[in-house]
């Protein structure tokens, strides 16, 4: 029996591996392709790019799969949060990839632990282990975006005062600053070449990127063009402003740090220890579980005051800005 366990583990991993260069192998998508995928305009414009060729390559079922999940809410918001972590998966590869990390969980939770609640935990933990790195990827990239953005509004007023419109800016600092800002400014830049209003183009960027300070721009700029004034006076302000909330938030991520950390060594400690000692001394473990009700009752009081001391250290240590 454990033989064909090993096969199972090795073959599951195996196909995760597979899949995910299959996915992450293809070329770099084309622009036509990501405004298909981050442009909502007009429904004829939706139709027609979504019948356009792709030059990424594609699982075979992930097209039949993308056409059945299309339009549904959860399909349209799973494509949002791809698009804020900058990942170039469409909704139905994402969810094979989950189905695929969930079976891995389980199987390797029940090879170590042989015990059906926590292959099942297992199971849970590896469907949304994919969704915990998109997360953890939107925030990286948020937190990067928010550090470059003074430094690009900088670049733009510098633009404007020599005399450029508002696109030469914005392809300034698509030319002269790194990713993830200048990946942004330049999809805005050819998202209004090829047609889309700077409104429309503006408003784009800013629900990939769901950024306040982000929002305080597009704003500013936004009201120029409807109302006049000066630009670059406006928008040296904006980034004398967002450079201080960055430094604010900075002091204050130092100050808090020790708090964050003692918040998830309460929250993963005594998971960890408990999973160790299981598969250390599983019939020890087991007691918890043969003393019926009250076993099951104590872990339960337990994980939830242990979520209650964690989001209450959250709490107090989240500071606005």
């Amino acid at each position: 029996m454990a033989w064909q366990t090993y096969i199972l583990i090795g073959g599951g991993v195996l196909s995760l591996i597979l899949l995910l260069l299959y996915i992450f192998g293809g070329e770099e998508e084309e622009v036509a392709e990501r405004l298909e995928r981050y442009v909502r305009s007009t429904p004829g414009h939706r139709e027609e790019t979504r019948t356009r060729p792709s030059t990424r390559r594609a699982l075979p079922f992930s097209e039949s799969l993308n056409r059945a999940i299309a339009g549904r809410g959860f399909a349209e918001d799973l494509r949002l949060q791809l698009a804020r972590a900058d990942l170039k998966v469409t909704p139905a590869e994402f969810l094979a990839i989950q189905i695929l990390t969930a079976i891995v969980g389980f199987i390797l939770a029940q090879l170590f632990f042989r015990f059906v609640p926590l292959a099942l935990l297992g199971l849970i933990a590896g469907f949304f282990a994919p969704r915990l790195y998109v997360a953890w990827r939107q925030r990286r990239r948020l937190q990067a975006f928010n550090a470059q953005l003074g430094d690009a509004i900088n670049l733009m007023v510098n633009g404007l005062r020599a005399g450029y419109s508002i696109l030469q800016a914005m392809e300034a600092v698509a030319r002269e600053l790194p990713p993830p800002i200048s990946t942004e400014f330049d999809r805005v830049v050819k998202e209004q070449q090829l047609g889309l209003s700077l409104e429309q183009a503006l408003n784009n960027m800013l629900r990939r990127v769901h950024s306040d300070d982000l929002e305080m721009l597009v704003t500013a700029i936004l009201i120029q063009r409807e109302v006049g004034g000066n630009l670059a006076e406006i928008l040296d302000t904006i980034s004398f402003t967002i450079r201080e909330r960055v430094r604010i938030k900075g002091e204050i991520r130092v100050l808090t740090a020790q708090q964050m950390i003692s918040g998830h060594v309460l929250l993963f400690l005594p998971i960890g220890l408990g999973l160790i000692l299981f598969g250390i001394n599983r019939d020890y473990m087991l007691n918890f579980f043969n003393s019926g009700i009250l076993g099951y009752f104590m872990i339960a009081c337990t994980a939830v005051m242990m979520l209650i001391g964690y989001f209450v250290i959250q709490r107090i240590v989240r500071i606005e800005v």
